[in-house]
């Protein structure tokens, strides 16, 4: 069991609407900052709000990146990628090229990931981390649309790109996290320091804990603070 603290720094709270207002991402920042999560999740156009926001607390920036399909250029990617932390992100959340992993472009796959990668290094220095920043980056395989055998190859390619995090959903899929695709996941990973992020649909406690005992490090929700706030640890 994990102490509150301890809980919370697993838990990145998100707010990635289309609709979301400048006001909502002031809320977001706020709480996340009262809970002391892990980080924030916002589109790419707040990063630099919600990074200004944080600038005194001990939670993290993160965006998405190519959201929610995976279909834009390596280039692209890149882009966003340096764009984003040259505005002060800290964490990358970036959705590999589903459509070309499901026409069987392991390649393609490869070197999408291997770009990507190589823009979160250059954001670091140019090496995977330096003392004064490092920047992580999470790869969203979208495990809604993959069969259990897809998702450990997707989990795979992932880890052994370098990437930090093999993340399950965007959350705009038809189904998100689920406990069973989290412990293959973990499996495949094995003792490798790749970490897992269950993310889509994550909205009570129970759930939460679920994935965490499957082997998940990370929560990615948009109810970080319901989450915090109902969980009790064991004394």
């Amino acid at each position: 069991m994990y102490t509150r603290e301890q809980f919370a720094k697993m838990i990145d709270h998100s707010l990635i609407r289309p609709d979301a207002t400048k006001a909502d991402i002031l809320r977001l920042v706020e709480d996340a900052a009262r809970c002391h999560f892990a980080c924030v999740v916002v589109l790419p156009c707040w990063v630099g709000t919600a990074a200004r926001g944080l600038e005194e607390s001990d939670v993290k920036v993160s965006t998405v990146i190519s959201f929610p399909f995976g279909g834009d250029s390596r280039a692209s990617k890149a882009c966003a990628i340096r764009n984003a932390s040259a505005n002060g992100d800290n964490e990358i959340d970036a959705v590999f090229n589903i459509s070309k992993f499901k026409s069987g472009d392991r390649e393609g796959v490869k070197r999408d990931l291997s770009e990507m990668v190589d823009a979160v290094r250059s954001s670091n220095g140019g090496t995977l981390s330096n003392s004064n920043r490092r920047v992580l980056l999470k790869v969203m395989i979208e495990t809604c649309y993959l069969s259990p055998a897809e998702i450990e190859l997707a989990t795979r390619l992932v880890r052994d790109s370098g990437a930090d995090f093999v993340q399950t959903s965007t959350g705009t899929g038809p189904v998100g996290a689920t406990v069973d695709n989290v412990r293959l996941m973990r499996r495949t990973i094995g003792s490798d320091s790749t970490g897992v992020k269950a993310s889509g649909g994550v909205r009570n406690i129970d759930h939460a804990i679920e994935l965490l005992d499957a082997g998940a490090n990370r929560i990615g929700t948009s109810a970080g603070v319901s989450l915090y706030d109902s969980y009790v640890p064991d004394v």
